[in-house]
């Protein structure tokens, strides 16, 4: 079974035989969680800026980030993954979670939902 939540500047995919209202409620909070982790230079959440290209929960209820900085000289690039990885694994219900960083595509702004738009008065 393979469910997929689109969300417009996150994927969320689903490759879980856990039922669909479990794997709902964990993309909710899994969001949720993520929408605590800040860049310490940025004053918008890591998932409203795009940060987050793609979250994978499987069936064992580990959970695969892959995600981004908004440039690889990055003065948070130390801290931020270990602070999604934390945010995610404080979801109840979620096994093991890898946090991976990447480059492509290269984060550029037009990434960023409208409400982290609002936040850094980028309109």
């Amino acid at each position: 079974m393979s469910d997929t939540a689109e969300i417009k500047a996150n994927p969320m995919e689903t490759q879980s035989a856990l039922p669909p209202e479990e794997t709902e409620r964990l993309t909710r909070e899994i969001i949720a969680g993520l929408k605590t982790v800040f860049d310490p230079e940025i004053p918008a959440d890591i998932y409203e800026l795009g940060l987050i290209y793609k979250v994978e929960i499987k069936d064992d209820r580990s959970v695969d980030v892959l995600m981004t900085l908004t440039t690889p000289n990055c003065p948070a690039a130390g801290e931020l993954p270990t602070m999604v990885e934390n945010a995610v694994a404080s979801v109840p219900g979620v096994g093991v979670v890898d946090v991976k960083v990447v480059w492509e595509p290269a984060w550029s702004p037009e990434r960023m939902s409208d409400e982290a738009r609002l936040v850094l008065n980028m309109w």
